[in-house]
């Protein structure tokens, strides 16, 4: 037995590390990172208590090598959060640590400076830039820079790219850091838009249990200006000297929401995303520590933001899948950010048109409050027309029937613009062989590969296979290959031949690939003049297009018959989604809705009564047979190069599981996709209506699989509270 510092490691390991105070004499303080040795290296770790009873010998003990912080980085209330997290997600603790640390920050470093950061021209950049020597990126910073010194948040919305061009140019004298110019005047911002009685009185509710925790749903249909009450909420933070967190479901709703937090609150807005540069993303996160930073706006990962003056926490389209991790340390950053919420005593607030069936279960319940709008601000803003179009029978010309052809044509017709969403990119699904019925499977995964026409390619979209397009089949040597199916890339092909004077843009993962190509398409399309939009579910969350005011939706009958008990809720949640871009500003919304399945339930129940009624009646389905939210499951997955030793192991742990009445075992059994980038795949479920039951269960279980001998050979992992099966 020996006093230790414990220390949690980056490491995929379910336990944490105990190592001697430093030999000089330094003080460990938990929340400080410390410099380790660790096998044959060393590693970064945090502190997470500084005073421990080791049960190991003292000898056998090794030194800290170095404390890396004069103060901790972590305060109490995210230590607490993250050892409860690594408990309820049965993560290896180290793990869930470092998540809350950005990469910069889990070197051996100093922390960089938080200071305003301004960047200018020196005397030979001035020539340099006269000259016009410089191209690409370097002449673009050049040009910017020649105007006078430009704050780094200015340089990046300009040139995301610039740091790359700062540094080529900095080590050749061009251009330097520089001191903050003499602040102007601060802008006033815009005087807020009125808002609707409906908004109001959700302002007023949350803003009376500012200083406790309450956690609230607002639930509004899509257009009823949840954003206007999200700003609202934030000033009234910002007027008694408090933090905001904001959390947006992807990266490409963050420019809009930040572009919009500015302008309108007129103080600095911190992002915190993964395609931000890793020092910005320290740099963010330490004014955030500091207090400094009074607006944090981010995606999943910016739930681990220390917030010391924390006043509220706003979680935007919180049904969105986005918040669940799906590799590593497995935590929900919805749920994350109640928990915290709780510890610091502040309200939180969900919001979305759609909300997942266990945020809907945890209001009825009375855990949370609802607020409605169930309108949208302003008389001429009436909720779309929603439209089944029926196409049994019917000729349909590249996968469009003439009803909404004809629809399309009359809204381009009005100067109008139109989106055609198909949740599957590429050119289509399968290449078939007329002649023999080959089709071009992924060898790897034993599914189709998706045809991409542009790029002569055809791509597994489940490990990312490539491969050349045949000129023959290779089965029967024909030269009768044929595209089956539709997908965005042979859609905008066809639309754009059919309304060759209207633009036809794009907007899904091929085209959306460079940093910034997303937030320039959606810029493009806030211009006058009709365009016709051919997108995926990027386009169904919260983007506010005001000239689009037609929605054809097509391909939504293979989210009618799926095996997973979740598709429901989803595809409901995507229609109503997708739907609400439609008529956002001062036109009158369309929404078609293509189907061989007009008589489906969903789809009826939705055109009739809307989210709310096909949620409830989805909800009573999972109660009747005890699917979450009214049960709770731990999912285990496993893989291996063989079927036997993914067998073996599967039925080791099984038998490893503790016996328990209460909680039930499902497998041994294939995943539902059993081959995988040439791996089999199986799994094991374990359910309860207990969920402290089921946790009792699972956290000896999981020691036990790490120590079966049959685990060395797979890779395996648990998810708690899994969103999907696959």
């Amino acid at each position: 037995m020996s006093t230790a510092v414990r220390v949690a490691l980056p490491v995929p390991l379910p336990t944490l590390f105990d190592y001697l105070p430093p030999a000089d004499g330094q003080v460990v303080v938990a929340g400080q990172r410390v410099l380790v040795p660790f096998g044959r290296g060393q590693q970064v770790g945090l502190v997470v208590d500084a005073v421990v009873t080791s049960e190991r010998d003292e000898s056998r003990l090794k030194p800290v090598l170095k404390v890396l912080d004069h103060e901790p980085l972590l305060d109490g209330e995210l230590l607490r959060t993250l050892t409860w997290a690594a408990d309820y997600w049965l993560g290896a603790p180290g793990e869930a640590f470092a998540q809350a640390l950005p990469l910069a920050l889990r070197e051996p470093r100093p922390l960089p400076d938080i200071a305003e950061e301004y960047w200018q021209l020196t005397p030979a950049g001035q020539q340099e830039h006269g000259a016009g020597r410089r191209r690409g990126g370097s002449r673009d910073l050049l040009g910017l820079l020649i105007e006078g010194p430009r704050h780094a948040d200015e340089l990046t919305a300009a040139l995301p790219a610039w740091r790359t061009a700062a540094r080529r140019l900095a080590a050749a004298h061009l251009v330097e850091r520089c001191p903050p110019p003499a602040a102007p005047p601060r802008r006033q911002p815009p005087p807020p838009m009125p808002l609707s009685a409906e908004q109001r009185d959700a302002v007023t509710a949350v803003a009376e249990a500012f200083g406790r925790f309450q956690p609230f749903l607002l639930d509004g249909v899509t257009g009823s200006g949840k954003t206007e009450v999200y700003l609202a909420l934030i000033e009234q933070a910002l007027a008694e000297g408090r933090q905001s967190l904001l959390l947006v479901p992807e990266i490409g709703l963050a420019p809009q929401t930040l572009r919009r937090l500015r302008e309108r609150l007129g103080v600095p807005v911190e992002v915190l995303h993964s395609n931000l540069a890793e020092g910005d993303r320290a740099r963010a996160w330490l004014r955030a520590r500091s207090g400094e930073a009074k607006v944090v706006l981010g995606t999943r990962s910016a739930v681990f933001t220390p917030l010391p003056n924390a006043g509220l926490i706003l979680v935007d389209e919180e049904h969105d899948a986005s918040y669940k991790q799906q590799e590593g340390f497995r935590y929900h950053a919805r749920d994350l950010a109640l928990v915290r919420a709780r510890d610091m005593g502040v309200p939180i607030v969900l919001g979305s048109a759609t909300p997942s069936l266990e945020t809907l279960a945890n209001a009825a319940s009375g855990r949370f409050r609802t607020l409605r709008l169930r309108s949208r601000p302003g008389a001429a803003r009436p909720a779309p027309q929603v439209q089944i179009v029926d196409v049994r029978a019917q000729y349909l010309d590249h996968g469009l029937s003439p009803a909404l052809l004809a629809a399309v044509s009359e809204t381009v017709a009005r100067g109008e613009q139109v989106l055609v969403f198909r949740n599957r990119r590429g050119y289509a699904p399968v290449l078939l062989c007329h002649a023999c019925g080959w089709h071009a499977d992924c060898p790897r995964c034993e599914r189709p590969m998706t045809l991409h026409a542009g790029q002569r390619q055809l791509r597994c979209h489940h490990c990312d296979l490539h491969a050349p397009v045949p000129s023959y089949c290779p089965a029967c040597g024909a030269g009768a290959l044929w595209p089956q199916g539709h997908g965005t890339e042979r859609l905008e092909e066809a639309l754009g031949a059919l309304f060759p004077d209207v633009p036809v843009r794009r907007i899904d993962r091929e085209t959306t690939r460079r940093r910034d190509a997303f937030e320039h398409l959606l810029d493009e399309l806030q211009q006058d003049g009709p365009a016709i939009l051919v997108g995926t579910q990027m386009l169904a969350k919260g983007h506010d297009l005001p000239r689009l005011t037609l929605v054809a939706i097509v391909g939504v009958d293979e989210g009618l018959h799926s095996v997973d008990f979740r598709a429901g809720e989803r595809l409901a949640q995507l229609l109503v989604q997708v739907a609400g871009r439609a008529g956002r500003a001062d036109r009158t919304g369309r929404v078609l809705l293509q189907t061989h399945h007009p008589e489906h339930p969903l789809l009826r129940t939705l055109l009739a009564s809307g989210y709310g009624t096909a949620a409830a009646a989805l909800l009573a389905e999972r109660q009747a047979v005890q699917l979450p939210p009214y049960s709770h499951q731990i999912l285990l997955r496993a893989d291996a190069h063989s079927c036997d030793e993914l067998d073996t192991f599967l039925a080791a742990a099984a038998a490893a599981l503790p016996n328990d009445p209460e909680v039930q075992l499902a497998g041994p059994m294939p995943a539902p996709m059993p081959l995988r980038a040439g791996r089999h795949r199986g799994q094991l479920l374990l359910e309860s209506t207990l969920r402290a039951r089921l946790h009792s269960a699972a956290r000896p279980w999981r020691l036990r699989l790490g120590a079966l001998p049959s685990s060395r050979r797979v890779r395996w992992s648990l998810d708690v509270d899994p969103i999907d099966l696959y």
